[in-house]
């Protein structure tokens, strides 16, 4: 949930520009790469998070922007437990996408 919130963790833009370890911010979960991908994109508009983000919606509703997520997350349980819940489906997905980029990459990892 810390890198969903801080957008420091396995996103493309962090990764890119500031530990280095990918070629391009561009998002690999969709099937729109020009996408940057940054957590609000992960969290709003990412198609490959579709499912879990229909989860997330049934209950804390539409608006997914940061500062309606985390009051609503802070005011039940159950909010606090989507949000927890989608952030671990996408967050382990996204990093193991990255392991695969990594060990299938010709060359040695960016780091």
């Amino acid at each position: 949930m810390t890198q969903m919130l801080t957008g420091h963790g396995c996103f493309g833009r962090y990764l890119f520009k500031i530990a280095g370890r990918e070629t391009t911010a561009q998002c690999h979960h969709c099937a729109d790469r020009d996408e940057e991908d940054t957590a609000e994109h992960t969290l709003a508009r990412c198609s490959g998070f579709d499912e879990q983000r229909a989860a997330l919606v049934a209950v804390i509703g539409e608006d997914l922007s940061l500062p309606r997520v985390v009051a609503t997350m802070l005011g039940s349980d159950a909010s606090w437990k989507a949000m927890l819940d989608f952030c671990e489906s996408t967050i382990s997905q996204k990093e193991a996408a990255e392991r695969e980029r990594e060990s299938s990459s010709l060359s040695a990892p960016i780091r």
